[in-house]
């Protein structure tokens, strides 16, 4: 027991050094997700070709902050107005809804593990503050929109967009970046390329979305 102890001890006292290290490292290096690590790791597939932001249609990012987190260029990791919002809200079950800011879901998707629970989302406030801190928003969203999951072993804007439609990332028109952020929250289900009439609806939403949305720190 007290071997144990000790170990657990010692990774959580290297859990928090290795995020900062690596929050650090990726100004510059291309990041990896852990589910992208975890493919590898099985001996699946995982597609990505890291691109810049500028290599990347002006028209996703803008989509992407207009749909996921519309005060992104004006907070400093998270949007507190929302998360007292979805917990004032909230039942005896929990909250119905979310309010993940790009950067706690880029700690999320680099840092911890997937599904929902209330530990989760404790860990990704401060790592979302530290991201936001040491990293611009132009890093964060090209971060984002790198290691995102667009299907089964499809990663990043630039995978997504050669597969989907066909074309690089650069090239993507307005709809059909809407309809990749649409497709996000369930990449699995959702294809962009063969939109339901719902889907159609929502990228229309988010294209009429994007002029009331501050953009000013992707320019």
């Amino acid at each position: 027991m007290r071997r144990a102890f000790k170990v657990l001890v010692l990774l959580a006292l290297a859990y928090p050094l290795l995020v900062l290290g690596l929050g650090l490292a990726y100004i510059a290096v291309p990041p990896v997700s852990t589910l992208m690590l975890g493919r590898w790791l099985t001996g699946e597939s995982a597609s990505r070709s890291f691109v810049p932001l500028a290599s990347i249609a002006s028209s996703l990012p803008a989509a992407a902050a207009a749909s996921e987190d519309a005060r992104f260029c004006l907070h400093k990791g998270v949007d507190w107005d929302a998360l007292n919002e979805v917990m004032e809200d909230a039942d005896e079950g929990g909250p119905s809804r979310g309010a993940s800011t790009i950067p706690m879901q880029v700690a999320k998707n680099l840092f911890l593990w997937p599904g929902r629970s209330v530990v989760r989302k404790a860990m990704e406030i401060p790592i979302a503050m530290y991201l936001d801190l040491v990293w611009s928003k132009r890093r964060m969203i090209e971060v984002y929109l790198n290691i995102a999951e667009w299907g089964d072993g499809i990663f990043g804007a630039e995978a997504a967009a050669q597969r989907h439609f066909r074309k690089p990332a650069a090239d993507l028109s307005r709809r059909e970046a809407a309809l990749l952020v649409i497709a996000l929250p369930n990449p699995l289900r959702r294809n962009p390329a063969r939109p339901t009439a719902r889907q159609s609806a929502r990228a229309n939403a988010i294209l009429a979305r994007i002029a009331d949305t501050p953009l000013q720190c992707l320019r």
